[in-house]
């Protein structure tokens, strides 16, 4: 039997999800006997790092030497972190968290054969292919990612104990990211709506508010600044958590005592709470869906234990949210499902591929792809558009082709370009450029030439795009795929890194 496992890949914690012998997933606990692991990790040469709790305590005592919420910038080329003269990336950072996960689950149950790793749903084709990079670089077989709300409306479907039929609002709100994600269940039969959320939407930044609120206390209450290794990010942590269990909590700062309020803490937190509100709507008027209609809200994601999660939920539901197991286990264990509904099913044992029989499941895209061009405008002239081929929401796999003509007599290229937005825009500064290259074509030949152009968003999460010329057969195929950051992520050989 193959060791199949899922992994939800976090800004603040990260878990690991098996696969049992009964078709049932389980999360797999660390070596410390934990069932989550803080993404942070420490260096403590230029070759030797700890990752996970022992990393995370060593916060705001020896912070020039810790990489934490890299997640945060997957994808970005221009991200680098530098420790004891060594350049890292987000990716190679993520990789090491990976294999950490990797290494506990193996030393436990063997060899992992084959992983799914979970990702935000507005996570861009850029931070989708370096997360798998980085699962790759850990050396995990990863052939695809999945949208972290839609592993959690699995292992909702799969596990809740009852016949699920309606739709459905999965609330995400984790330690960095935000999504909400409007999906019909039936049974463990899966349909994604939509998604909707906010990339810089988490746990740390209603840490960042207690911070806040603690530094300005302790200054006008003893006239001066705080020390930031008097109060650290881990503290206000803390100290969120049991404003979420009481109305009141005190943090002590060398003998002295700030008092906190829950009140004091949701009015500075309510405008976090309202870009998540924000997005909820969006999302339902993006489908022309009522809040009304909603069967059920689940929540996903430890931020949401905070009880103002729970009454923004109920003012724009009408009704309480759902709370189904552990909130930080979800995704991961959504994920090993997915892992085994996507695997070799002659490497399942009977009752296994017994439970992956009934799983069904159809994703949407996570943004507007698109390609410019010119366009003739009322007064004759041309201007420059982003025209969208592939919608947000389309149900993937999907592939689409478009026929554009060249403007111009004896035209010996045309500029290829791939486009990304979060809303439906033609103003060439309102998008994101995936990609920008040349297609090279005949000279000789009059304006108008066919140019095909096909764009396909794949089952794992990843946009392509091809460029023809119909007449010549010329093609600029594009596997996009491939990150900015690969080049410099190969240089970095994480297994030269040894566990301290």
């Amino acid at each position: 039997m193959s060791n199949i496992v899922g992994i939800d890949l976090g800004t603040t914690f990260s878990a690991i999800a098996k696969l049992d012998d009964t078709g049932r997933p389980e999360i797999v606990d660390n070596i410390e006997g934990k069932n989550i692991t803080p993404s942070v990790v420490e260096f403590t040469s230029a070759k030797s790092y700890i990752v996970g709790d022992e990393a995370k305590a060593q916060i705001g005592a020896n912070d020039e030497n810790i990489a934490q919420e890299v997640k945060r910038s997957m994808g970005k080329a221009d991200t680098k972190y530098e420790y004891f003269g060594e350049t890292h990336t987000p990716t190679s950072i993520s990789a090491l968290i990976l294999k950490k996960l990797k290494e506990d689950t193996e030393k436990a149950y063997g060899a992992i054969d084959y992983a799914v790793v979970t990702v935000p749903a507005n996570f861009s084709n850029e931070a989708r292919e370096a997360t798998q990079r980085a699962a790759e670089m850990a050396g995990l077989n990863v052939n695809f990612v999945i949208n972290e709300p839609t592993a959690a409306a699995l292992a909702y479907a799969f596990q809740s104990g009852r016949e699920l039929s309606g739709t459905f609002v999965v609330y995400d709100l984790g330690g960095g990211t935000f999504d909400c994600t409007i999906a019909k269940i039936s049974g463990q039969d899966i349909e994604i709506l939509t998604s909707e959320g906010v990339a810089k939407l988490g746990g740390k930044d209603f840490d960042q508010e207690i911070l806040k609120l603690v530094s300005g206390k302790y200054k006008e209450s003893f006239g001066k600044e705080l020390d930031p290794n008097e109060f650290t990010s881990n503290d206000a942590e803390d100290l969120k958590r049991r404003l979420s269990i009481r109305d009141k909590a005190n943090a002590r700062i060398s003998g002295e005592v700030i008092s906190i309020s829950r009140e004091e803490f949701e009015n500075a937190s309510s405008n976090l709470i309202l870009q998540a509100e924000l997005a909820v709507e969006t999302a339902l008027s993006r489908i022309d869906l009522e809040a009304s209609s909603i069967t059920d809200i689940i929540l996903v994601g430890g931020s949401t234990r905070m009880p103002i999660v729970s009454e923004s939920i109920k003012k724009i539901f009408g009704k309480e949210p759902r709370i189904f197991g552990n909130p930080d286990e979800s995704v991961a264990l959504g994920a090993a499902i997915y892992a085994a509904y996507k695997s070799d099913s002659s490497k399942l044992n009977p009752l296994q591929k017994q439970a992956m029989a009934k799983v069904s499941m159809s994703e949407v895209a996570p943004a507007y792809f698109g390609t410019l061009v010119m366009i003739s405008n009322e007064l004759g002239s041309s201007e420059l558009q982003n025209t969208v081929i592939i919608p947000k929401d389309e149900k993937v796999p999907c592939s689409v082709t478009e026929s554009y003509y060249t403007i111009a007599d004896n035209q010996t290229a045309v500029q290829c370009r791939v486009t990304q937005s979060q809303s439906e825009e033609s103003d060439p500064q309102f998008v994101k450029m995936v990609w920008d290259g040349n297609l090279n074509v005949p000279g000789g030949r009059p304006a108008g030439q066919e140019i095909k152009v096909t764009f396909s968003y794949t089952e794992d999460g990843i946009m392509k795009a091809s460029f023809l010329d119909v007449q010549s057969g010329n093609l600029t195929d594009i596997d996009l795929t491939i990150n900015p950051n690969r080049s410099d992520d190969e240089e970095i050989d994480i297994d030269e890194f040894k566990v301290e």
